[in-house]
């Protein structure tokens, strides 16, 4: 059980897939429920998840979770026949249409992955923010540009965490006020003609370079309504000495453009018409992700503060783009 905004959905999914594939008899692998709410991690029986009510049907407490809870147990634990064996394994709820519905895996082998490429906006080498994303592959198009800076953060607002309320609310937020900062980029589409559902795991591929020997780069995916609100869906970060997974550690080259992969674990999200889809790029998400500072010291050991100019490709030849896996509707 998990929510779109619970620090450890990466890790319930993960759980869910690998039991499924890999349990160790045949009625553990069928055996698994997956059930993933509009939650923050401390509050599964609320509707509502930041700024953001989802309706009275959204809160588990509206869904008896409780109630699911105990018939899975008294099925598994007692041998009660409550009908839990005819069950499909995974409810979801769909955010932005509001509704929960019953799947038979995760992910949706009928989803399809749309790969939006980032494109520049026209303001090569400024310190731009007003790029776009579509289906079509780039060719040849200036770089963007951005200085982050670690003694000034890009401040967290909300998103998959787990700590208190008042010092760092999880969930779903208008991102406007971080967006007007010049160290976040942004990549909109246009407005949509048809309602699009993007259900599955989220992945960035970003080809970058930096001034700096380490540094991070961060990613976060919105819906950006009618009205101009920019609600952020979900995000991840990579840290440049860490780029290879299950590698030593290692620095990286000046001025090098290296192939990122940001895994931004995964959501659920109707996109109506009229909105738009936005991807988010930066250095920093303080302090759901610890800073940066980019000296490329030990971490932990180092007490300076280097500003590192980053810059963002999208090409023919180094061609950033969001995976978004996009489930077909009538």
């Amino acid at each position: 059980i998990g929510g779109w905004y619970d620090i450890f959905l990466g890790g319930t999914l993960r759980n869910f897939s690998r039991m499924r594939d890999l349990g160790a008899t045949e009625e553990s692998r069928r055996g698994q429920q997956l059930t993933i709410g509009p939650w923050i991690h401390s509050d599964p029986f609320s509707s509502v998840s930041g700024e953001v009510d989802f309706g009275t049907r959204a809160s588990g407490a509206a869904q008896d979770l409780q109630g699911r809870i105990l018939r899975f147990c008294d099925f598994w634990l007692k041998g009660e026949d409550n009908g839990v064996a005819e069950d499909k394994p995974v409810r979801i709820f769909v955010m932005g249409e509001n509704v929960w519905r019953a799947e038979e895996e995760w992910p949706l082998s009928r989803s399809e992955p749309n790969l939006y490429y980032l494109h520049s906006g026209g303001k090569a080498n400024t310190f731009s923010g007003d790029g776009y994303m579509s289906l079509d592959a780039p060719s040849s198009e200036a770089p963007d540009v951005y200085v982050y800076n670690p003694i000034d953060p890009v401040p967290t607002r909300g998103g998959s965490l787990n700590g208190a309320p008042g010092i760092m609310a999880a969930g779903a937020f208008d991102q406007r006020p971080v967006e007007r900062r010049p160290d976040v980029l942004m990549y909109t589409t246009l407005p949509l003609e048809q309602y699009m559902e993007v259900t599955g795991p989220i992945a960035v591929t970003l080809y970058a370079s930096t001034s700096a020997r380490d540094t991070d780069f961060t990613a976060k995916l919105v819906d950006v309504f009618p009205d101009g609100r920019a609600v952020n869906l979900t995000d991840g970060i990579v840290r440049a000495r860490y780029r290879t997974p299950r590698t030593p550690a290692s620095l990286i080259e000046i001025g090098q453009v290296i192939e990122y992969t940001i895994d931004m674990s995964a959501t659920s999200n109707l996109f109506r018409r009229g909105h738009r889809i936005r991807l988010e790029i930066s250095s920093s998400n303080y302090p759901r992700f610890d800073r940066n500072t980019n000296t490329g010291e030990p971490i932990g050991t180092d007490s300076s503060f280097v500003p590192a100019l980053q810059t963002i490709y999208h090409t023919s030849e180094y061609p950033s783009h969001v995976i978004l896996p996009v489930v077909p509707r009538p």
